[in-house]
């Protein structure tokens, strides 16, 4: 008789013992629904600024990279040209002595199109800039003006 209330003891543990309940899993994917929900817009707010603080840092090493390129040749890339010229050698640039930028692969933005160059002929300045993200305004806009 001893084995009756033993084998009623192990079956309220048993039935204890079963797990969480529905209602114990909706709150906890409730919360983590909002902490996503919360977390992804400050992330991705971080993902766009680290994106135009490379493009800034890019543009200014393209500025740099053409200043040096004016040096040697006493002159800026035409437009044909293009930032390539920082990279491979054009055509008549004999006193060319870079490169004056490490790869090619920078020469997309970090949304991947490429970087806008100009020479403005009338008065030896530049433009150099990134369209940014499709939404935004440009990034980095670089007007340098020749010394002469």
């Amino acid at each position: 008789m001893t084995a009756a209330p033993h084998s009623q003891h192990r079956r309220r543990r048993c039935h204890h013992e079963d797990g969480y309940t529905l209602l114990e899993l909706l709150v906890v994917l409730a919360i983590l629904g909002l902490l996503a929900g919360i977390g992804t817009p400050m992330v991705m707010k971080h993902l766009e600024q680290a994106r135009l603080d490379t493009a800034k840092l890019q543009i200014d090493g393209f500025a740099a990279g053409l200043d040096l390129f004016r040096l040697d040749t006493g002159r800026y890339p035409s437009r044909e040209e293009g930032l390539v010229a920082l990279i491979e050698r054009p055509k008549g640039a004999e006193r060319w002595r870079g490169p004056y930028i490490k790869n090619s692969t920078a020469l997309n933005d970090p949304w991947g199109h490429p970087y806008h160059y100009r020479p403005l002929e009338d008065d030896g300045d530049i433009e150099l800039y990134s369209s940014g993200p499709k939404s935004g305004p440009p990034v980095g806009r670089v007007d340098a003006h020749a010394s002469r």
